[in-house]
């Protein structure tokens, strides 16, 4: 068969959501996949791969129980790279047959191989065998993902000098590292590698990093990255890197240098959108390879093609781009679909971990809106003591006219996972009442809502 209701480009989370979406709703899909095993960069170089790294070195090395035991403690003495990448394909296999199984239970068609659009309704496939093969379809999906952006003046090279893709291929563990880019990835492996006591300093040309984060949970995750040791030079342009000697060197305007033995260079993603000939259908892509979409239906400028996941730019998380899949197979084939509520979690898993949902302090004085803030430190939980924590922090905010909840921040360990309760109470509209008179189990560190809640109660002026 040649024809197909939706043919997909792409099998990350948003072209793997769509596929299965549609085959729900029983229609002919057909998902063109260039890697050599389904799943897209979220799979094999992104999502999974940086968290399951992360996870395996904070088991390694202790981290969690440094409180206790001290910052000497060490669940196994000589990390190497081998026993960072063992984990990582143990992870990778397993979410891979569990992608290749719902697939075929659910009678979605795969062919590997490279598409390209002939015309607005024909894509062009070329196989890894060299097999060339012609498709039509009602609708397209554009789910092609990003790749790192690779400036000239970067001398990559695998071995000392990476790219975020290229980083889960480290032959060994250095004993310094630069990472230029302070945004979520740069943030996230810098964090990482700190954790396994590697040297790292942390290169931003912007005075500032994560401006979309909350300032005062900025405050204290930066305060806790200083107080490791990690170094950061912010509000300085990189204009070299190169190779010295086994190592690298990284030169500033205006001359300041910063020598390491390996070089991270995490500063942005393109689009995979070259290849596509998406002038053949009437497409253009912006000077980063993205793709613009009306953000309800994930329709572009040709009605029947859609885009969704990293290729349309902010948020790129692999949450949302699932959500945007399902959203637009559903509208492309006219079944009913809602909107997705206004605030969604974001999830920073850097160390600590980071996750914010709704309106940051900044934005809510912005509106306007008259509010009060509840805090609690992690360390005030009985979980947290038990856990040896002492660092993190929950942070609440409140309308004074409505009492609602308003935004919720939290850095810390287990944030990516406590922020669904104050996700659930914002898009619900609940209100401070819902923390202060409902019961939490103890010890845990979900405390920390209420603790937060109380605070904020009593600057509100308790019952009165």
């Amino acid at each position: 068969m040649n024809h197909f209701d939706l043919l997909v480009i792409g099998s990350g989370p948003s072209g793997r959501r769509a596929a299965i979406q549609a085959a729900k709703l029983n229609r002919s899909v057909l998902v063109v996949e260039r890697g050599r095993r389904v799943g897209g960069v979220s799979v094999h170089t992104g999502t999974i791969p940086s968290k399951t790294i992360r996870e395996t070195a904070l088991n390694l090395s202790g981290w969690r129980e440094r409180g206790f035991y001290g910052r000497s403690y060490r669940v196994k003495k000589d990390i190497t790279a081998h026993d960072l990448r063992e984990r990582l394909h143990k992870t990778l296999n397993h979410e891979i047959e569990v992608l290749e199984h719902q697939f075929a239970r659910n009678k979605v068609s795969i062919l590997r191989g490279e598409g390209r659009f002939l015309d607005r309704h024909t894509v062009e496939v070329a196989g890894d065998d060299g097999d060339i093969r012609t498709f039509t379809a009602d609708r397209f999906m554009i789910a092609v993902g990003t790749q790192p952006f690779r400036p000239d003046y970067v001398p990559f090279d695998g071995t000392h000098v990476f790219d975020s893709d290229e980083i889960l291929d480290l032959p060994e563990l250095p004993r310094s590292m630069a990472v230029i880019g302070a945004g979520v990835i740069g943030v996230e492996y810098a964090s990482i590698f700190n954790a396994l006591d590697v040297k790292v300093t942390l290169v931003e040309p912007r005075h500032t990093m994560l401006d979309f984060i909350d300032a005062d949970i900025l405050d204290d995750f930066t305060y806790d990255l200083r107080d490791r040791g990690m170094a950061m030079r912010f509000g300085q342009k990189v204009t070299a890197v190169s190779r010295i000697g086994d190592g690298c060197e990284i030169r500033f305007e205006g001359g300041r240098t910063v020598r390491s033995q390996m070089v991270l260079f995490a500063a942005g993603r393109i689009g995979s959108t070259a290849t596509l000939n998406l002038d053949a259908c009437g497409l253009t892509a912006d000077h980063r390879g993205r793709l613009s979409v009306n953000p309800k239906t994930l329709q572009t400028e040709v009605p029947h093609i859609y885009a969704a996941g990293d290729v349309i730019g902010f948020p790129s998380l692999a949450s949302t781009s699932m959500e945007q899949g399902r959203i637009a197979a559903c509208h492309a084939l006219e079944a009913p679909t809602h909107q997705p509520p206004e605030f969604f979690p974001y999830g920073i898993y850097s160390v600590p971990e980071i996750s914010t949902v709704g309106m940051t302090e900044k934005e809510v004085q912005d509106r306007d809106i008259a509010y009060e803030v509840g805090v609690a430190r992690l360390r005030e939980t009985s979980r947290g003591h038990i856990m040896g924590i002492d660092n993190g922090m929950l942070k609440m905010l409140f309308s004074l006219k409505t009492r609602r909840l308003l935004g919720c921040h939290i850095v810390g360990e287990g944030a990516t996972e406590l922020i669904h309760i104050g996700q659930a109470v914002l898009n619900l509209k609940g209100t401070l009442d819902y923390f202060v008179e409902n019961t939490f189990n103890y010890p845990t560190l979900a405390e920390a809502y209420k603790i937060a809640a109380l605070d904020a109660y009593n600057r509100m002026g308790g019952a009165a």
